[in-house]
């Protein structure tokens, strides 16, 4: 059995879950675009991501969890800004999506298995790795032959010009420039490899 990682603050993750007995948790566009306002609702406030994929029935993400902000109290006192606990405020994602989908498709019960699996990641050759995995997932699992062509990823965002919460600077000056950023995208991964060291 897989041990699982401590999640706490301050530290870079790869998160990944899917449904429970491998049932689909989007069926429809809205549900992705639904995720992905509690996705922001709940998740933005406690870490920054690097790269997302929702698939129909499983998705993943990395992120770094944020550090305690030290703050001056009004006495002048050191203290520290209270951040919500990151799992809390992942479970309160998952809960409040499972509310609506099983209202949406009149079902009861659990939607995702739990707990929702996580991998601490060190280094930036390893970040770099995953990243590449999380946006090649849509290849892997042939939804597509090529990670543009699919929607609900983080990918292309990366090379939009609009706006983004995602660290693109940071990200593009890992790999070097935008050019090889899509080169290595474009490389075939190590689909296996990366996921017997993830231990999916």
């Amino acid at each position: 059995m897989q041990k699982l990682e401590l999640f706490t603050y301050g530290n870079t993750y790869h998160l990944y879950n899917r449904g429970i007995n491998s049932c689909n948790i989007f069926k429809e566009e809205d549900n992705y675009r639904y995720f992905l306002s509690l996705y922001e609702k709940y998740v933005d406030p406690i870490a920054e991501t690097y790269a997302w994929v929702l698939m129909p029935n499983h998705f993943h993400f990395l992120v770094r969890t944020f550090n305690p902000v030290r703050v001056l109290n009004p006495d002048g006192v050191e203290g520290r800004k209270k951040i919500r606990s990151p799992s809390q405020q992942f479970s309160k994602l998952f809960n409040a999506y499972a509310q609506a989908f099983n209202k949406r498709f009149k079902r009861h019960g659990s939607l995702f298995e739990r707990p929702f699996k996580r991998k601490l990641i060190e280094g930036e050759d390893f970040l770099k790795n995953v990243l590449l995995y999380i946006h090649n997932n849509p290849v892997h699992h042939r939804f597509c032959d090529h990670t543009e062509e699919y929607q609900w990823s983080s990918y292309l965002i990366y090379l939009s010009g609009n706006s983004s919460k995602l660290p693109r600077k940071e990200v593009m000056e890992m790999f070097g420039d935008e050019t090889n950023f899509k080169f290595c995208h474009e490389e075939k991964a190590e689909i296996t490899k990366i996921e017997e060291w993830l231990e999916i």
